[in-house]
């Protein structure tokens, strides 16, 4: 590793927001920094918010010596208050701070550590709505999406996050830089406008009880789709199952990311589900191509007329070639849409076919996760949940 590399450190916590932290993670990494994911908790495994597992690369008691460039706080209760308490961190980025590198934090954590330890004094910060008043006690509290101070980079909650992360890497390793991470990530052109689908042949997806829905992750599935999807579908309370392939719980996504699912793909086989939605990720869309097992419970999925889904590389790599995508319109990851026969749609965001959904990248799963609560749950539903992720 050059040793120009510049080195981001980001603590996670039981009930840390896994949305921020992994697209923090995943942004990064993206622009070449060295980041490492530490557990401020007394083992590497952490339960992040609704339910979403992952596996720190260490515990912060074990780097509190290093010194890093950036220092980036997620959000997400009660990890931010954890992180607040943690005197180890504390000490690290006050000492960050006098040196004069780079802090930055999102959604609850700047009002209430960054806050809390002094370092916003005289300084304008944002943060999480319901935290506003908090930080206006301890900052000049701007509404900004993203609100650089000098050396404090501050933010609001999940659906800012990517342009947070975006910023970061600007701040960190240059504009040049930040525009080839941003690129493919397909972001927003209007960040913080009403979120849109586009559907044709409109059917309504219909669930008894509570919508049953199965996620497969596998080796190199990208980490922020799984993420948003995973996360927006349990805050509106469906029973989200998430199956790995292969034969162990963890999976290693795309950007090195470390997720563990609740169950294994020959496991969640043996139930039926109101919807089969995939991640991308090359890797990923790569490995679900070639599980048999996989295929078939899609190919089933299709012929019951149960709604499927995919983003990204998933489209062209797993639906295309198996006939999924037969007399239906769709889209994909932008560099993947010359493997689409009909690519009369791939201009959209998020395309809803009939019982069919389909999405480009990272930049869209929120409005990809928006668009499956809509469809389980109604427009109001929807647009609700992005009101409290800030899509």
């Amino acid at each position: 590793m050059s040793s120009s590399t510049k080195k981001v450190l980001i603590p996670v916590a039981h009930g840390t927001e896994p949305f921020e932290a992994v697209v923090m993670i995943d942004v990064l990494r993206r622009g070449g920094a060295d980041v490492t994911v530490a557990s401020v908790e007394n083992q590497v495994g952490v339960h992040a918010c609704h339910g979403i597992k992952m596996v720190a690369d260490t515990l912060l008691s074990d780097i509190t010596d290093s010194v890093f460039d950036l220092i980036m706080l997620p959000g997400g209760l009660p990890g931010g208050e954890t992180l607040k308490n943690c005197k180890p961190l504390e000490k690290m980025v006050k000492k960050q701070d006098t040196d004069g590198r780079l802090n930055a934090a999102i959604c609850c954590a700047p009002a209430l550590a960054f806050g809390t330890w002094g370092l916003l004094e005289g300084k304008k910060a944002t943060c999480y709505p319901v935290f506003m008043e908090k930080l206006a006690a301890c900052a000049t509290a701007v509404e900004s999406r993203v609100e650089i101070d000098g050396k404090i980079v501050t933010s609001r909650g999940p659906g800012t996050t990517m342009e947070f992360s975006v910023t970061l890497v600007e701040q960190l390793l240059g504009k040049e830089k930040a525009v080839e991470v941003s690129g493919p990530l397909v972001m927003r052109p209007n960040p913080g406008d009403e979120y849109t689908i586009t559907e044709l042949n409109q059917v309504s997806w219909s669930f008894e009880g509570t919508p049953q829905i199965l996620v497969p992750i596998a080796d190199g599935s990208e980490e922020m789709e799984a993420v948003a999807i995973i996360d927006v579908l349990r805050r509106a309370k469906a029973n989200v199952v998430v199956a790995a392939l292969g034969n162990s719980l963890e999976v290693v996504a795309s950007r090195k990311v470390k997720l563990v699912a609740d169950v294994l793909l020959d496991e969640a086989e043996k139930n039926s589900y109101d919807l089969i939605v995939l991640p991308g990720g090359l890797g990923g869309a790569e490995a679900f191509a070639s599980s048999e097992k996989l295929v078939n419970m899609l190919k089933k999925q299709a012929e019951s007329n149960k709604p499927y889904g995919a983003i990204c590389a998933s489209p062209a790599l797993v639906f295309e070639p198996h006939g999924l995508l037969k007399g239906k319109k769709a889209t994909a990851f932008p560099a993947m849409c010359s493997k689409l026969t009909d690519q009369s749609h791939i201009e959209h965001r998020v395309l809803v076919d009939g019982n069919l959904i389909t999405s480009r990248g990272p930049g869209t799963s929120l409005e990809f996760a928006l668009a499956i609560v809509e469809k389980f749950y109604g427009r109001e539903k929807g647009l609700q949940l992005s009101k409290a992720t800030l899509v």
